[in-house]
């Protein structure tokens, strides 16, 4: 059915309750923070509506040290983050993506900076430099590290993937699919130079990402470019 009427379009489309969490997924695309005298953080711009007493207000250096800001900053504007405080509901998403809320209990979890959507204020978190791979990509170098007791929200393209990494099965993935890691592991760069010279030209899929060891790894059917070549060594 295409056509409805507004009592049938209003009932269709009506928003859900999700009262009884702090974060809760309407239609899967968007986020519903439910605020009670406390706060969240969320990325810049990605409210789209709100009810109640709540104030929205971009991070200060005051709120998690010079330190974090400075290196948020660097991340360019996919890592700018706004504090939302009071009381009422929240609703945030981002061009349409697939949002997954993660509940963390004590475990930690590292997010590629463009695709972290919002997460509990009582999480500890901080920006990292992907360093080993540096010099052979430039761009999507920063990456979140977040731990400790509260849920997380991230977005995809579409459906997220999840990969097992274990000692004996490493994984290997494309730097512009790849959105989230366990916190423990710390990936490598992996140079594909056959598979480049038989393409014949440059190619994303000549540099992989290699995770190692005990944990998984998130990717989403996309590439989202945000790691650029600059290197054909």
């Amino acid at each position: 059915m295409t056509n409805y009427t507004v009592n049938e379009f209003l009932e269709q489309t009506k928003q859900s309750d999700h009262s009884e969490e702090k974060f809760g997924l309407e239609r899967g695309r968007i986020l519903i923070a439910n605020l009670e005298d406390d706060k969240i953080w969320a990325k810049t711009g990605s409210m789209i509506a709100y009810h109640g007493d709540i104030k929205f207000e971009r991070e200060g250096i005051t709120e998690h040290g010079i330190g974090k800001l400075l290196k948020s900053k660097l991340t360019g504007e996919e890592m700018e983050l706004m504090k939302a405080q009071g009381t009422g509901q929240a609703y945030f998403a981002e061009d349409g993506k697939k949002i997954s809320i993660i509940d963390l209990k004590g475990e930690s979890i590292t997010v590629n900076s463009n695709d972290l959507l919002a997460f509990e204020d009582g999480l500890d978190w901080d920006v990292h430099s992907m360093k080993s791979i540096a010099g052979a990509v430039s761009g999507g170098l920063f990456n979140v590290k977040i731990e400790g007791e509260g849920m997380v929200a991230i977005t995809t393209h579409y459906d997220p993937l999840t990969f097992k990494v274990s000692k004996d099965k490493p994984i290997y993935t494309d730097p512009d699919t790849t959105v989230a890691w366990s916190g423990n592991l710390n990936p490598d760069i992996n140079t594909d130079v056959s598979f480049k010279t038989f393409i014949g030209r440059e190619s994303g899929e000549s540099i992989q990402m290699k995770f190692e060891g005990e944990g998984f790894v998130v990717v989403q059917p996309y590439e989202e470019i945000y790691y650029n070549t600059v290197s054909n060594q």
